[in-house]
């Protein structure tokens, strides 16, 4: 009687990619994690047929671990079940991974399935539970701490593809790739948030192809602007510019949201480029676009894919704190952001933090100390959890700010910039490790 395939075999059998592709997959995953560790493969078919004469470098290891979510000894070893059903068997809501591995998990996913474009048989009834579940987290998302909604958020992404890779309707796939692009675009933000902008791009490219299956032209336009989120907080402001513009291309003349945030994206780039001009013409062209809003089905799921008026001021201030001369405009639109923001329906508490920061960072441009210590309070007492990447980043510009040779006397200056540094040690990707 034949032995039984190694887990790895079947692992290996599912991916549905050649050896050499798993074994570059596996070569980038040590590159991606600061590993030195390859594998060729031969070495990969040994481990497949379970004949290991010596044991695995501790490096090689490793990466097995993070590229397929299981140790050495359970990979070379016989398989024994359905390594999907048992993942959910060995981790109960009760005994839950860590962020980081969860995320590398879900990146993994998000790569294999951008090539995928097969359906699954569904009644409407799942259709409008998944719709229901995805509008309950894309609201969550601007209200609660990432690490209370990441792991519904992955298993939502993972329920979708599955069903995307059978078989069902036309309209029903239609349905599908709508959710599984919204979900893969709040995943890009999770990753972005937890300060990986390799696999936030990842799960963009992902909702991309997701809109582009489902003929969504404003989803597609969307990514296209996740895009442009994950490259200005990455530093690279030309790239973030283009994939803004490119959105704005995408979307033509449809008026919902999106066409707003857009240009507001673009603005704030070119800011950070020194092109004034460019960034004032972005900026009137949102405040344009936003006298022309029609809400549309995207703006309907509310939360994380809606750009509310206040939420455009925050954009604005954004724009207007880099531009020589305009910190009495950035004064103005992110005192009008937080007045919107406390005033109205929307609220999120990374945009209202990230308004107060802008706030703040005008406020030290004018020399006003007292104005930028008072305006960091709310900021400063979020809990780490709360301390997403785009937020750390806007706050450490205000530390930068605050080094200048005409603060070194100010002891406001001073305490702000030590709890500033207090408040970076700890940001939500070290503490959803």
């Amino acid at each position: 009687m034949d032995n039984p395939p190694t887990l790895l075999a079947v692992l290996v059998g599912n991916a549905e990619r050649s050896h050499a592709e798993i074994v570059d997959g596996y070569h980038a995953c040590a590159r991606e994690h600061g590993e030195d560790a390859a594998i060729t493969v031969r070495t990969l078919r040994r481990w497949m047929n379970g004949d290991v004469r010596t044991n695995a470098r501790p490096a090689q290891r490793r990466v097995a671990r993070l590229y397929w979510g299981y140790s050495m000894t359970e990979l070379l070893a016989p398989a024994q079940f359905d390594p999907l059903a048992e993942d959910v068997r060995r981790n109960p809501p009760g005994k839950r991974r860590t962020i980081e591995r969860r995320m590398a998990m879900s990146v993994h996913r998000a790569a294999q399935f951008a090539s995928f474009a097969e359906v699954t048989n569904i009644g409407p009834e799942t259709v409008d539970q998944l719709r229901d579940e995805m509008a309950r987290l894309a609201n969550a998302y601007v209200r609660d701490p990432l690490a209370e909604i990441i792991g519904d958020l992955i298993a939502l992404q993972d329920n979708v593809f599955t069903l995307l890779e059978g078989k069902q309707r036309p309209t029903q796939s239609g349905d599908l790739y709508v959710i599984a692009g919204i979900v893969c675009g709040m995943l890009a933000k999770a990753s972005h948030d937890l300060a990986r902008p390799h696999d936030a791009m990842t799960q963009a490219r992902t909702m991309f192809v997701c809109a582009e299956n489902a003929g969504h032209v404003p989803l597609q336009a969307w990514a296209r602007g996740q895009q442009s989120l994950i490259a200005y907080w990455a530093g690279r402001h030309e790239e973030a510019a283009r994939f803004a513009a490119n959105g704005a291309v995408l979307l033509g003349d449809h008026t919902g949201t999106v066409a707003a945030w857009l240009p507001a994206l673009e603005a704030r780039a070119h800011a950070q480029l020194n092109r004034p001009d460019r960034a004032r013409t972005a900026l009137q062209r949102a405040s344009d676009l936003r006298d022309r809003i029609v809400l549309d089905d995207l703006d309907g799921v509310g939360g994380l894919f809606t750009f509310p008026l206040a939420k455009q001021r925050y954009y604005a201030a954004g724009s207007y704190v880099h531009i020589d001369g305009a910190d009495s405009e950035a004064v103005t639109e992110a005192s009008s952001s937080l007045e919107l923001f406390e005033g109205g329906d929307y609220r999120s508490f990374s945009d209202e933090a990230a308004a107060r920061a802008e706030l703040a960072l005008a406020h030290v441009h004018n020399g006003d100390i007292d104005g930028a210590s008072a305006s960091m309070a709310e900021v400063l007492a979020l809990e780490p959890n709360r301390r997403i990447r785009g937020l750390v980043t806007t706050v450490l510009r205000l530390h930068t700010a605050l080094r200048d040779p005409r603060f070194f006397a100010s002891p406001v200056a001073r305490d702000l910039r030590n709890e500033i540094e207090a408040y970076c040690r700890i940001p939500a990707s070290i503490v959803a490790e």
